[in-house]
């Protein structure tokens, strides 16, 4: 069975729900960067199976840094006459020649590492690709742009404020190296602002925290690792006193919101994309552990510091909700069940997590 097939249910789900949509993409070519990560796996699983499903005959080109990384993860897509793979840095590649009506830029991932060790390299891949992103997109013609963003866009966010919404005033310290990655984030909505005109339209996705097949399960996200720890028979460790709050947004929910929000967002509008249901990390290691075909513990290494404010994460959702009717649909208990279930047919077989902090 291929991985499509195993995904069936969900891109069904996807297509079901934003069908209406795809016309725009008749006869059409779309760019997204970024295409081997997380976003870009799922972004071109839901592109393929509308294409065929509805006979758009549209075309996408995936441009990635390592396009073969596409080719073991997923080689249906890979081999679909309908991508094209374009190697390129986003920094400093050549684009692909032609006209596009469409781009989603995707690149950049959510590195920890990256961010800790080269914060000069996270801002400039960041903000020198989401400006050549822009150019190519004006110069080829495209109408419309979604630049994936982020919520760490505000900063930290304030105890008292349960779901942080886009008109949040605050913003992350910018003499804070740990920054870059947020602050590259902010400097690239603004360069979207600057690029919009009446003919062409970029809207933003802000997104939060996520989980789904395709997801890095040895990366610094708290669900990914215990998603490990459960294939691997346990047990769950949380390394803190798992008193951070997130909550998570499965991928064929998050494939719903980022293609409505490309098609249907206003420009220079922003929209946090992600799940108000917000939960801390020791009762998450606890989901994940109740998720499991088999019987998984899972400890938690410290106590709560005793009054303390524990670190929120969690978005407001309310504009996507009222202005474009988005909805998340998968309860987090089946979408830990969907991913484990992936991830176990695709044959794991990871490593212990060695550094988990605090885990987004």
């Amino acid at each position: 069975m291929t991985m499509a097939n195993r995904l069936a249910h969900d891109l069904d789900n996807i297509l079901a729900r934003t069908e209406p949509l795809w016309r725009d993409l008749r006869g059409q070519r779309i760019l997204i960067t970024g295409a081997t990560g997380f976003f870009g796996c799922w972004l071109l699983e839901s592109f393929a199976w509308a294409n065929h499903r509805l006979d758009l005959g549209a075309q996408a080109v995936a441009l990635s840094r390592h396009p073969g990384n596409l080719a073991e993860k997923a080689p249906h897509l890979a081999n679909d006459p309908a991508i094209t793979l374009h190697t390129a840095d986003v920094r400093h590649g050549d684009f692909p020649a032609g006209t596009f009506s469409h781009v989603i830029h995707a690149a950049t991932e959510a590195s920890a590492t990256l961010n800790n060790e080269a914060p000069a390299a996270m801002f400039d891949t960041i903000v020198e690709g989401t400006r050549r992103a822009l150019q190519f997109s004006i110069a080829s013609s495209a109408a419309r742009l979604l630049f994936v963003s982020s919520g760490a866009v505000y900063g930290t966010q304030p105890p008292h404020i349960a779901h942080v919404s886009e008109s949040f005033s605050g913003g992350p310290d910018p003499l804070d190296r740990a920054s870059a990655y947020a602050e590259g984030k902010r400097a690239a909505e603004l360069l979207c602002s600057l690029a919009a005109s009446t003919r062409f339209e970029p809207a933003i996705a802000r997104c939060f925290a996520f989980v789904g097949p395709y997801m890095p399960l040895d990366a610094h996200f708290a669900i990914g690792n215990f998603i490990a720890d459960g294939l691997r028979g346990g047990p769950i460790r949380v390394q803190g006193d798992g008193s951070p709050l997130r909550s998570y947004l499965y991928a064929s929910d998050l494939m719903v919101w980022l293609w409505t929000i490309l098609f249907k967002g206003q420009s220079c509008r922003a929209y946090n994309v992600g799940s108000e249901d917000a939960l801390n990390i020791a009762a998450l290691a606890g989901e994940v552990a109740a998720a499991m075909p088999q019987k998984v513990n899972f400890s938690i290494a410290a106590a709560p510091t005793p009054r303390a404010q524990p670190h929120r994460y969690v978005p407001s959702t309310a504009r996507a909700r009222e202005e474009l009717g988005l909805r998340a649909e998968v309860p987090l208990r089946e979408a830990i069940c969907r991913t484990h279930a992936w991830f176990a047919e695709e044959g794991f077989a990871g490593h212990p997590v060695v550094a988990r902090g605090a885990h987004a």
